[in-house]
């Protein structure tokens, strides 16, 4: 059967239609320059692990309703449940796991992001270098930042009174210690969590840490599970 002609000239037209709304976008010619590099986050990669690597799925980031005081962007971290809370207001929270300090290296106490850094250098204390020695390892005195350095790719440098503690919040090249106590310390995040709560909490942004004993913690916060609205639509 022979369409008429204006129907065919509508069927190509909708055709055309369709195909400009599942083909892919591509960038304007003004807007990416022939040859040009697509724009990446950063100039070093996020190292990519294997699946069986990563931590338990109770590790993973997660909106929650959190029911706390605390005013919104501040940084709650429970070293006893090896989770770290960014408060939303409205009780809510973007909760992460983390790896945490292992035996006689927790600590407890309210401190503040003194600076940030990304894909940062690794400049281990004096007493770490002793240590490690006395045990027949050797580790350098400065490592440059990159995927295999042990801070991973962001660090939020925690301080009290204007003054480094030599704590960090900072990601890492060992996944699978998140929810472990491994560190000295300092707070391990996996890279694509620490990147995310990298560009949420400002210098400045008030850390809550409570220690591996967990005292306190129920006077702070009630996390009351996943919100499951927030994590379906995002807010």
């Amino acid at each position: 059967m022979t369409l008429p002609r204006h129907s065919t000239r509508f069927a190509i037209i909708a055709a055309s239609a369709m195909g400009l709304l599942i083909a892919p976008a591509l960038p304007e010619a003004s807007a990416m320059p022939r040859g040009a590099a697509p724009v990446i986050e950063s100039a070093l990669p996020v190292v990519q692990v294997a699946q069986s690597k990563k931590p338990k799925p109770e590790f993973w980031r997660k909106k929650v309703r959190l029911q706390t005081n605390e005013n919104p962007g501040t940084i709650i971290i429970d070293t006893s449940s090896k989770y770290l809370y960014y408060v939303e207001g409205n009780n809510r929270a973007t909760r992460y796991g983390v790896g945490v300090g292992r035996e006689g290296f927790g600590w407890s106490g309210t401190v503040k992001v003194g600076r940030k850094a990304e894909w940062p250098d690794w400049r281990p204390p004096a007493t770490m270098i002793a240590r490690e020695r006395a045990k027949g390892r050797k580790i350098p005195a400065y490592m440059k930042g990159g995927p295999n350095n042990p801070l991973g790719a962001r660090a939020l440098y925690l301080y009290k009174g204007g003054r480094d503690t030599i704590f960090r919040i900072h990601g890492t090249n060992q996944p699978w210690t998140i929810g472990q106590n491994m560190s000295s310390g300092c707070i391990r995040m996996m890279n694509e969590d620490v990147m995310d709560l990298y560009k949420r909490a400002g210098v400045g942004s008030k850390v809550i840490v409570i220690g591996p004993n967990g005292k306190g913690a129920k006077n702070l916060y009630t996390d009351r599970g996943m919100d499951f609205f927030g994590s379906l639509f995002g807010g």
